[in-house]
């Protein structure tokens, strides 16, 4: 396997706003033909680095290791780039990979718009796109694809899963704290018809101005007089500057003593990568939803001793884990097809991914189903405080596991032109 790193890609095109391999020579072009290369398509230089980047890099480096094809006459190439979270320099660059680099499948692609744009280009070049970076949930609705495949997470999944699941560990009175945009809007209704139908009620929500909120004292204030059990915050953390906005939240929560009287946040859409950013002393007693964590169980632990060395300080969140999970699965079908009939046609290769159950050391077992969602379990859980961590990274407590099939939309609710009757 070859790893083209991120200045060779950048090389060629600085100044353009795109970053991409380079043209392949004759010999290369015939090497190819033989060939499946894989596209990490991610950001590498902006606010979702750490959340997606490098270490989805080396995951998808980790999953090729793994499953050793080399030694079946398969070989693999993981290529990267950036793409600047502009949908415009993404599809460009996307292009430039399935028209002239010989790239058969794009994979992390961080980021809804980039996500949707790239899966009509997947589609038109019968490529196969894997996300486990974006995170609307109309990618496998009304959006679906017969090329993609969403991995990991999605929005519908975050609501239910801490809306639900921490209703019936106690929590079932709600305030919101919500960004004053679309996306805000969507988490805050959908976590409130979850909560509802687990028996909670909503006392009452703030919505702050998006972007640019940086004091929260207001809306917290709001939040410590309705009482609730639970401080709801609704809003992207996938995002990094709302993540900001969510780390400067959580540090006045505390300043404001919400903890000590009772009043707990719980975030709709975190990763152990901002855990780790804000800080244990500000984030403890943060519930969240993971599909991931490194030390749920002997596979996962196993998996992180094996990535460890690749990624350095920045260990690997569920985006990451998905990006794994989603190599593994496409490889797994690239070779059960065959190279020739895998590069034919992305098509056949999603299909066979959807035929073939799911199982890896990240995700656990799962399968993709006929709208493109991939499924597993999720788990929700309770950040530890500086005392009950044993070092770094070691910062969640488990709270409750919510199975594949109940964490995950019904097929029949989304939408998908994709689910036949």
């Amino acid at each position: 396997m070859q790893m083209i790193g991120r200045r060779p890609l950048l090389a060629g095109l600085a100044g353009t706003g795109l970053a991409a391999s380079p043209a392949p020579s004759r010999a290369q072009g015939n090497a190819a033909r033989t060939t499946i290369r894989i596209g990490v398509l991610a950001d590498f230089s902006g606010p979702y680095r750490d959340t997606s980047g490098p270490t989805s890099t080396a995951c998808a480096q980790q999953a090729v290791e793994d499953l050793g094809l080399a030694a079946r006459g398969i070989n693999v190439e993981v290529i990267q780039a950036d793409h600047q979270n502009r949908p415009d320099a993404a599809l460009a660059l996307a292009r430039r990979w399935f028209d002239q680099d010989g790239v058969d499948m794009v994979c992390e692609v961080n980021n809804s718009a980039i996500a949707l744009a790239v899966a009509g280009l997947a589609r038109e070049k019968d490529k196969v796109q894997l996300t486990s970076g974006a995170g609307s949930s109309v990618i496998t609705g009304e959006q679906c694809s017969s090329h993609t495949i969403h991995w990991s997470y999605d929005t519908w999944m975050f609501a239910n899963v801490v809306g639900q699941a921490t209703v019936r560990n106690g929590g079932d009175s709600w305030f919101f704290i919500s960004a004053d945009y679309a996306f805000g809007h969507q988490v805050e209704r959908d976590t409130t018809r979850f909560i509802q139908q687990a028996g909670g009620r909503v006392l009452g929500q703030a919505r702050y101005p998006f972007p640019g909120t940086t004091d929260f004292s207001s809306y917290l204030l709001q939040a410590q007089a309705s009482r609730a059990k639970i401080i709801g915050l609704a809003s992207a953390a996938a995002d990094t500057v709302n993540c900001i906005k969510q780390v400067n939240c959580i540090k006045q929560a505390h300043e404001f003593g919400i903890m000590r009287r009772g009043q707990k946040l719980a975030c709709l859409n975190m990763f152990i990568t901002d855990i780790h950013a804000i800080g244990l002393e500000a984030a403890q007693g943060l519930t969240l939803c993971e599909v991931f964590y490194w030390d749920l169980n002997d596979r996962t632990r196993a998996f992180l001793n094996r990535v460890k060395p690749k990624v350095g300080t920045n260990w690997p969140n569920q985006e990451h884990a998905g990006t794994y999970s989603a190599v593994l699965h496409y490889l797994k079908a690239v070779a059960d097809l065959g190279v020739p009939a895998a590069k034919a046609s992305g098509l056949a290769v999603v299909n066979r991914m959807k035929a073939m159950p799911t199982d890896d050391d990240c995700l656990g077992a799962g399968r993709v189903r006929e709208d493109g969602r991939k499924i597993h379990a999720a788990y929700l859980f309770q950040v530890k405080s500086p005392a009950e961590s044993r070092g770094p990274w070691d910062y969640y407590k488990p709270v409750s596991t919510v199975g594949a099939e109940e964490a995950f939309r019904p097929l029949s609710e989304g939408g998908c032109p994709l689910v036949r009757g």
